[in-house]
Order: C-alpha cells, then sequence, then structure tokens
C-alpha cells in the first residue's frame, strides 16, 4: 500500500516561497512521521531580514501541510527545534546545507467537504502581478483577515488612501532599483531570474519573465545591465515598464506582531499563509512586497508613511497589495521527488 505522503507531499509542493525557491524538504520516516528541514542552499541570506523569512517560509509551508493533510485524511502534529539558521555552514567542508526544522507527525482523521475544498482553494492559489482593477476589497473579507491575524496576537492592518497607496507603491519601485545596487542581493535575484518559459519549465522553480509579465528579452537585458537603470532615459524606460504592472492597485494591507525569535517567524508565516487562503477563497488577489521589509532604508519609510509602533518587539513584517485581478500565470514548481531527501533534482 502507497505511504501517504506520497500524496500530501505532492500537493504541500506548492506552497508560495520568496522567489519561488521552494526551499523545504522532507525525509519520510515511515508512514506517519517526517522530518523537514530549510535547505540552506535555496535561501535569501543577502537581503537584510533574509535569514528570518527563511523560518516564516518554513511557516507558510507548514500552515499549507495542515490545509492539505486534513483533506488526505489526517490531522499533523509537530515537534519544532526553532534553531537559528546559520548560512555558514555552506562556507564549511561537505554538503552541510540542510538546516532541521523538526518532525511532523500524521494522525488518521475523517476528511470533510470543507476540508476538500480547502485543498482545492490551497492548489488554486498564486501570485498576482497582474495590474489591480481599482476596486476595493470587500469588508467582509477585511474583517475576515483581521480575525485570522487577531487569533494568533498579531494585527492586520490596511489603507486605501491614494497618497499613501501611491508613495508606498513608489517605495516599492525605487527599492528594487536600490538592491540591485548591492552585488551580493543583485546575483541573489538574477540566481532565481527565469528569461523564458522553457527555462521556467525546465527549472521548476524561480521567478518566470512571464510570471513578471515582462518580455524575457528586455528583463534579462536589464537585469545582466544594472548600470544603465541609472542613465537618463533608459532609467525612466525600465521604471515605466516595471510600474505598468501597479496600474489599478487601490489598497495595501500589511501585518504588524511579535517578530524577533525563530518561533516568532514560523508563527508569522502560519498567520500569513491562513490569511492569503482567506483572501484567496474570497476571489482576492495578492502580490507581497517583500523588498519593502527586508531594505532597511524602505522599511523604514514604510513605518514612517503607515503610522506603524515596532516597540517591544513587535514589527510590521509582511507588506502586500491586494485586490482584484485577471488571473495570473502559473509558476511552475519542481516534482515531489525534488521535495525529498534522496529525490532528484
Amino acid at each position: 500500500m502507497a505511504s501517504p505522503w506520497t500524496g500530501i507531499i505532492e500537493d504541500a509542493r506548492h506552497y508560495p516561497s520568496p522567489h519561488n525557491s521552494q526551499p523545504i524538504v522532507v525525509r519520510v520516516e515511515d508512514d506517519r512521521t517526517a522530518t523537514v528541514f530549510y535547505d540552506l542552499r535555496k535561501g535569501l541570506p543577502a537581503e537584510s531580514f533574509g535569514i528570518p523569512f527563511g523560518h516564516v517560509c518554513a511557516g507558510v509551508f507548514l500552515a499549507g501541510l495542515e490545509v492539505v493533510a486534513r483533506a488526505h485524511g489526517f490531522a499533523v502534529q509537530e515537534e519544532l527545534d526553532h534553531a537559528e539558521m546559520d548560512f555558514g555552514r555552506l562556507d564549511a567542508a561537505g554538503d552541510d546545507h540542510l538546516h532541521r526544522l523538526g518532525t511532523v507527525t500524521l494522525r488518521p482523521r475523517t476528511a470533510t467537504a470543507d476540508d476538500r475544498e480547502a485543498l482545492a482553494g490551497f492548489l488554486a492559489r498564486r501570485t498576482s502581478r497582474r495590474p489591480y482593477d481599482a476596486t476595493l476589497v470587500g469588508t467582509d473579507a477585511i474583517q475576515a483577515a483581521e480575525a485570522i491575524a487577531a487569533a494568533a496576537g498579531h494585527r492586520f492592518r490596511t489603507t486605501d488612501d491614494r497618497a499613501t497607496v501611491d508613495e508606498i507603491v513608489r517605495v516599492n519601485q525605487e527599492t528594487l532599483f536600490d538592491d540591485l545596487q548591492h552585488d551580493a542581493v543583485h546575483a541573489e535575484i538574477l540566481h532565481w531570474l527565469r528569461f523564458s518559459k522553457r527555462q521556467a519549465a525546465a527549472t521548476g522553480d524561480g521567478l518566470s519573465a512571464e510570471t513578471m509579465l515582462m518580455p524575457g528579452p528586455v528583463l534579462r537585458f536589464a537585469m545582466e545591465h544594472r548600470g544603465m537603470w541609472q542613465a537618463p532615459g533608459v532609467g525612466a524606460v525600465i521604471r515605466k515598464v516595471y510600474l505598468s504592472t501597479m496600474r489599478g492597485v487601490r489598497q495595501l494591507g500589511w501585518l504588524e506582531g511579535p517578530f524577533s525569535t525563530p518561533a516568532e517567524y514560523v508563527e508569522a508565516g502560519r498567520v500569513f499563509m491562513r490569511l492569503w487562503l482567506e483572501l484567496s477563497r474570497r476571489g482576492v488577489a495578492m502580490h507581497p512586497f517583500g523588498t519593502v521589509i527586508t531594505n532597511p532604508r524602505s522599511h523604514a519609510a514604510f513605518v514612517e508613511r503607515a503610522e506603524v509602533d515596532e516597540s517591544d518587539g513587535r514589527m510590521a513584517w509582511m507588506l502586500f497589495r491586494f485586490g482584484h485581478s485577471a488571473p495570473p500565470p502559473l509558476a511552475h514548481r519542481r516534482p515531489a521527488a525534488a521535495m525529498t531527501v534522496g529525490g532528484t533534482r
């Protein structure tokens, strides 16, 4: 009889991750237990807060795993380590690149119609970088997001103030340009870009030009000639192309809460995934503005504009545009075998 992990991992691999890097790896111990790792080679340590967001990604995965397992007839019991990630291990000799997150155990339960519907929603969820239609998200969806955040000790806030939205969108655009001037961040981003549909399908990961709504050759030229971003004329054209995907943004949302330890980072990831799935279920599109959070200068500008209180270990740790858009292109995923220790690719 096939292990239940076969179907669970096949579905769970559709979790979202920064740059679509898909860093979570699973080692199946037996039909009920698996060990979960974070592959440090697929992390983003060059960016400020890149290491904490490794744990956020783990929380996102675990929240998705819970949804998937329930639809397959199981509850998930976790025993997590919450140890700090040490990306310095990648510089040492040997192949020590798997950071242990902990173990997960499956407990049989009866799947319901709601569980199966939740799984369908999980599999349908996508990041939408398309232009939005300038309509506001309904009050019911906002209240549902607030309730999800509050239940975990976080706060969901939103603004549809035109000046504030436009300013933060501008900060997001400038952040990309600023980050690309840093060699390590530039190299990290370049590593995860996929400039053609064929390349994206072959690797099964990364940020494809198609999902970013840019012609592949244009994106490649712009990324490989970043110095030209500052040149008169050319820089303005690149900015215009990028901002064209931001048309119709009427509303921004963000999450504030405890964000100072690995355990808190993981819980933050759970909150974000649950909120994202709830909004997606209601037909609301989302696109995280991760670089505004991880770039210190942009983060400070956002905090000031949004009047965020980051005292007592609390932080505005997630920012995103949300609203309504046409369905975005599909982001590829690596096969389930690549998500298991001993798998391929």
